[in-house]
């Protein structure tokens, strides 16, 4: 009998040291709860394990140097230059774009709606779509800006 307790105990206490090991991954799941929402957007997405939340400031084509607005009436080339700088935002915090979990789209105009499908889709290229919300408004923070992003990414804690 005392064997038996010894065996549980040593079972148990296993368990105990192997159950956080195994809680260190960070698993992120994409969920379609509607059919027409499949290759659009994920209507929702859970992230649990350990990692580093990053939030952007909202990213538009403001240039790096000086933030004056970039390609001033070309939507496709301010969104395109937008999601490089979330890009490159996200890589100086070990990320990438498989790691936003949110996307909030801020356009002045509704008739570029397609044209930022597109551009998304293109940023997003072979990974899942996160949570996505399209947002027509009356205006930007600068004069020119015809699209301005908030991303919310996780990043895998560092190993």
């Amino acid at each position: 009998m005392n064997n038996i307790i010894k065996s549980v105990v040593f079972l148990v206490f296993g368990l105990a040291c192997c159950l956080p090991a195994y809680a260190q991954q960070l698993e992120k799941k994409h969920f379609h709860h509607n059919e027409w929402t499949k290759g659009r957007f994920s209507e929702a997405v859970t992230v649990s394990g350990p990692g580093k939340w990053v939030f952007l400031a909202g990213v538009g084509a403001e240039s790096e140097k000086d933030g004056s607005i970039l390609h001033v009436g070309d939507f496709a080339a301010q969104c395109k230059y937008a999601y490089e700088k979330i890009g490159k935002v996200l890589a100086a915090h070990n990320g990438k774009m498989s790691d936003v979990v949110k996307l909030v789209t801020y356009v002045v105009d509704i008739k570029d709606r397609d044209a930022m499908n597109k551009c998304r889709a293109e940023a997003f290229k072979g990974v899942e779509l996160p949570v996505h919300t399209f947002l027509v408004i009356s205006q930007l923070a600068r004069p020119g800006m015809l699209v301005e992003m908030d991303v919310t990414a996780v990043v895998p804690a560092a190993k």
